[in-house]
Parts: C-alpha cells; structure tokens; sequence
C-alpha cells in the first residue's frame, strides 16, 4: 500500500514540473541578463557577478523555500491555495461561526480589499509571463542564427496560439505531457552549469551572504534596479501556492527540493562563472552556456519549456476566475471541468480567449523579452507583499500564533517583500502601469458585480413576504391543481420566490408538490457529501431545500438529483420535475455619471454571464423562465 502511495507522489511530483514549475523554472532565461543589462544594471565585474548571484541563491532559499513551501503552504483551506481561497480562510465568521463570512467589519473589509486586489493582480502576470516566457526562449534565433531575427515576433505569436488551444486538454492532460520535459530542462540546466562551475568554481563563494549585502550596500540606485531583475528569478511563488489543490503538497515540495531548486542554483551559479572569464557575453548568458552545436536543440527545449511556463500562470487563472465565480465576486462564465476525479482541474473558454489577446498585444506593444522584463515583476511583488498581510492574519486566527511570534515572522517576509516592491517601481512609468491597469480593470469588475448583485437583491427583496407565513397562508383551492412536481430556484429561502408569486398571479396553476432548491456556496472549497443536503417539509405539498457546495466543487443538477434520491422525504420526487428559474431584465437608472458607468457595467458582465439554467445544467425542456424588469 505504501509502495502504491509513494508512486502516486512520484507521478504527482512529475506532473507537478510540468504546471507548477515552468514560470519560475525559466527565469534563468532572462533573469541575469537583465541584473546586468547595460542601461540600468550592473556592471559585468567579478564583485558585482558575486553579488548579484548571492542576491539570487538567498532570494530563492528564503522566498521560495522558506516563506512558500514551508510557511505560507501551510495555510491551505481544506487542501486548496491561492489568494482567495487564503482570503476567505481569514475572513471573520458571523457571529463566530463556521458559516458565512462577516464583511461588514472594517477588518472584513480591509481584508475582503487586499485579497480581490491580490488576485487581480495575478491576471497581470497571467499576461505578462507567457509573453516574456516565450520570446527569451525563441530570441536564442539570434545567437543561433542571426538571419533569423525577423522571424522572432511570428513565431512567438503563433506559439502562443498554440500554448493556449492546448488549454482546453486541462491541467492533469497538460501536466502528464509536459512532466517529461520539465524534468529533462532541469536536467540539462543543472549539466550546463555543472559544466561552467568545472572552470571557475570559485564562483561557489557567491553561496555568502556577505557578498549580496556589500553590493546592495555600495550599488545606489542601480542596487535597486538589479534587485528588481534578481526578482524575476523568484517570480512563480504564488503559482505553487494556487496550484496545491491540483497536487497536493508533499509533490510540490519534492520536486522542488529534489529537482526545480537543485537545477536552477547550479545554472544561475554557471552563467556566473561564464561570466567571469567572458563578460562580454552578458547579451545572452544562458544560451553561451552550450557549445555551438547545442544551442539550436537547446533553444527548441527552451521553448518547450517556457511554454510550460506560461500553463502555470493560465491554469492558475482558470482556478483563480471559477473561484471567484462560485464566491459571487464574477458573473457565471462557461466552465469545463477537465477532470472527472480533481475538483480544480477547469477550462474556462471566454478567459483564455481574453489573455490570448492581451498576452498577443503585450508581445506586439514590447517586441523584446527585455522590454517586457521592464513591466514584469510589480504586479507579482505586490501579490506577495498582500499574501504576507493575509498570512498574518492566518497566524493569529487560523494558527492561533501569539503577536511575540506572529509579528517578528511577518514583518521578516514583509521588509524581503516590500524592497522587491520598491525596486520593481521603479519601473512602473517604462512598462510596470500594463499589469497594474489590467489588475484596476479586473478589481473594478469584482466591485461592479458585487455592488450589483446587491442592489438586485435588495431589489427583489421589495417583491417578497417571509416563505413560512406564505405557505402557512396558502390556499390550493383558488389555483387549478396539476400533477407533477415544480422546483423553484431561490438564493434566498427564507424569503418566497418572485417567480412562483409571477407563476401563479398570471397562469393559476399550482403543482401538487412546490421544491423551494437553494443552492449555497460555503465559505470552503469542499462540503462533504453527508452534510451537503438539507430538506424540510413545509406541509401542504411545499418543501424547503438546500443543497451546499464548497467554491471548488462541481454543481451540476443530476448531481443534485442523486442526493435526493438518498433522501426519504424526496426521493419519489425526482422525475417529472419542472424547473422554475427567475431571469431578470436589469435596467439602469443612475444618475451620478460613476453609478451610472458602474452599475452599466454590472449589466455587460451580466450579459455576458450563463444564465442559471445553463451553468448548472438544468434539462432544457424542463425549465419555465420567468422574469422581471428592474431598474438599478
């Protein structure tokens, strides 16, 4: 048994190279080049070589290793990552229970801020990396083949092309395919820079943190744009924190510890020792690292792998979006759920459409790995800087850390972070506003939808009367009674549904037996199945009924059906259903030019949204729709 669970891990560990590690396993790519670029960076000395590769070897033990896998990792709801998910783990409970989450206090608020703006912000670097990723690797043309250079552009683009069709094969499919090749980059990342530590391993001193410390002490300014390109060699961190719910996290710490770190070190630490004999070779250190006769093969795994990267970023915007779907903070996007065993493996059409066009835009508007290396990296470092805050908040009421310990541990992370954030702002005017603008236009539409959804709400809250003084109330005498059994679809069960009082106002028909289904998304990603469905009888042929779901699970109505076939009092009601769902027609009415544009995106998203009947795949010839107009 324990020889089949320790293969499990190994393939577990496999796949996990192939979507969790390709961003931050290609920054050897770019990232030392850009410490030395000439126009900001520093200059390609022995001294400022040790410096800047001690930046990188410390940067990546203690942001990488120290603050993710075995700090922040930790911090899992049921199994599941990420900044929302961190988010609604932090949450304040109402009344202190393990329900809904409180957002009225200010603490809900400031935290509610920080974790919707964290996770926009990862929709920049979802752009961003592909973009970057890919053209370092097919930039290796130029060494290789210097006639090839006009060619860079067109093939990049239509890698990406490639990179996201390959989306809808899902997370497992994409991880066993590229699993492989990770590990065989690795591989040859470590023997490449083997090969270069060989000649100068002197360059082993860098390992001293001393040396990291006197450059930064004695850089200035250009201390300060290096520190933001060593940055790039730790950019990925969030991505294994979204993805453990894909593998769980003793594969994700294998295969760093074991594979991911052990080849990126010995690489990093070969370009440095290249560097020290031939620093004239700064344009492009990691392709100079392989004999002539290698750099073509290398420059095609290279651009396998850095299409690997980008899978990281897109998979972790997929969970990132059908997370804030079943949270309520977007509209209902199509959601193709990719595997029938992993309840976060999701395909979402409309948003890979949407980062294939921004991710072509950004490869069009910069034209260079080095341009986009400009704008890269202040989304990320700001990321970290709010998963620090959500992390404290983690210690103090999840961990139930004392403040002696909690505050000199996140003030640690939080200075680390928070100079990666500064030296990376640096660059905001020369291509760092791109990710910034792409989170403000995602952390809008959060804003929108939620302000929305509650002004709808209270809208329809005007058109009912309490559900139990309905039904008590209720005379079957005036309506013809009809056989059969209608569900009407509520978000609200306490109160009666607008669309059974519109039902029986114009077509005066009454079913024998009325389902009042709510359906509840809980504050946690998993809702185990014996506490996922709640019946009531109302008496007088009426029930009440929830069925509850965690934000990562499958909502689907056969699903919903098989539970009630378990279920004594509704069993005998599972056929013959007739599906009454309320879609409203929103109207705006705002005066104030800000409401009015808000509340005129609120209606866009809502357009563009599923409409219930399809998102939880209600049969289609059993549905009756019945709506309303409203003005918001």
């Amino acid at each position: 048994m324990k020889e089949h669970s320790d293969k499990k891990i190994g393939w577990l560990s496999l796949a996990a190279l192939g979507v969790v590690y390709g961003d931050i396993g290609t920054s050897p790519l770019y990232a030392m080049r850009e410490s030395f670029d000439p126009g900001r960076g520093a200059l390609v000395t022995p001294e400022h070589i040790f410096g800047v590769l001690s930046l990188i070897f410390w940067s990546l033990l203690l942001v990488i290793s120290l603050k993710y896998l075995v700090l922040i990792m930790r911090a899992d709801n049921q199994g599941e990552g990420g900044i929302l998910s961190l988010m609604q783990l932090v949450l304040p409970k109402k009344n202190g229970t393990e329900s809904k989450p409180d957002r009225s206090s200010i603490k809900s608020k400031l935290i509610l801020l920080l974790g919707l703006f964290g996770a926009a912000l990862l929709y920049g670097d979802g752009v961003l990396t592909p973009a970057i990723s890919v053209l370092s690797a097919i930039e290796g043309v130029e060494i290789a083949a210097p006639s090839m250079g006009n060619y860079i552009l067109p093939l990049t683009i239509l890698i990406l092309f490639l990179l996201f069709w390959l989306q809808s094969r899902g997370t497992s499919g994409v991880g066993k395919l590229f699993g492989p090749i990770m590990l065989l980059w690795f591989v040859v990342l470590a023997i490449l820079g083997l090969l270069q530590i060989f000649q100068a391993p002197e360059i082993l001193r860098a390992l001293n943190p001393l040396y990291a410390i006197r450059f930064m002490a004695h850089a200035g300014i250009t201390g300060l744009f290096v520190l933001g390109a060593v940055f790039l060699a730790v950019t990925g961190g969030e991505a294994l924190y979204a993805d453990i719910g894909h593998f769980g996290l003793p594969p994700i710490r294998i295969a760093w510890f074991s594979v991911v770190l052990p080849g990126l070190l010995l690489n990093y630490f070969g370009q440095g020792a290249l560097l020290l004999s031939h620093p004239d070779m700064i344009q492009n250190p990691f392709y100079y690292l392989a004999p002539e006769w290698a750099q073509i093969p290398l420059m095609i795994l290279a651009t396998l792998a850095t299409i690997i990267a980008s899978q990281a970023v897109i998979s972790g915007a997929f969970s990132l979006t059908f997370q804030a779907i079943q949270l309520n903070y977007l509209p209902r996007f199509r959601v193709l759920h990719t595997s029938e065993t992993e309840a976060g493996q999701v395909y979402l059409p409309k948003v890979n459409k949407m980062l294939l066009m921004a991710t072509v835009l950004v490869v069009l508007m910069f034209r260079s790995s080095s341009n986009i290396a400009v704008a890269y990296g202040i989304a990320i470092a700001l990321t970290m800087v709010i998963t620090d805050i959500l992390a404290f908040f983690a210690m103090r009421s999840i961990w139930k850390w004392s403040l002696i310990a909690a505050i000199p541990v996140s003030l640690f992370f939080l200075l680390l972070d928070l100079s990666f954030l500064s030296a990376n702002s640096l660059k905001f005017l020369q291509g760092g506003w791109f990710p910034i603008l792409i989170a403000a236009l995602i952390y809008f539409c959060y804003r929108v939808w939620i302000r929305g959804q509650r002004l709808v709400a209270k809208k329809l809250a005007e058109h009912r009367e309490p559900l139990s003084e309905y039904v008590n109330n209720f005379d079957r005498s005036q309506y013809k009674e009809v056989d059969g059994v209608a569900v009407y679809m509520t978000s609200q069960l306490l109160k009666t549904p607008v669309t059974l009082i519109h039902n029986l106002e114009h077509n005066k028909v009454v079913h024998k037996k009325i389902i009042f289904l709510g359906i509840a998304i809980k504050n946690d990603p998993f809702v185990p199945h014996k506490d996922r469905l709640l019946v009531e009888d109302l008496g007088n042929g009426f029930y009440r009924v929830l069925v509850k779901y965690g934000y990562y699970q499958r909502i689907e109505m056969k699903n919903i059906l098989n539970l009630w076939k378990e279920d004594d009092a509704l069993r005998d009601y599972v056929k013959g259903l007739t599906f009454f769902v309320n879609e409203n027609t929103i109207y705006v009415k705002e005066k104030s030019p800000l409401r009015r544009l808000a509340s005129s995106v609120y209606v866009f998203l809502r357009k563009n949204g599923l409409p219930a009947t399809r998102y939880f795949h209600l049969p289609e010839k059993q549905v009756f729709q019945i709506g309303m107009q409203l003005e918001i």
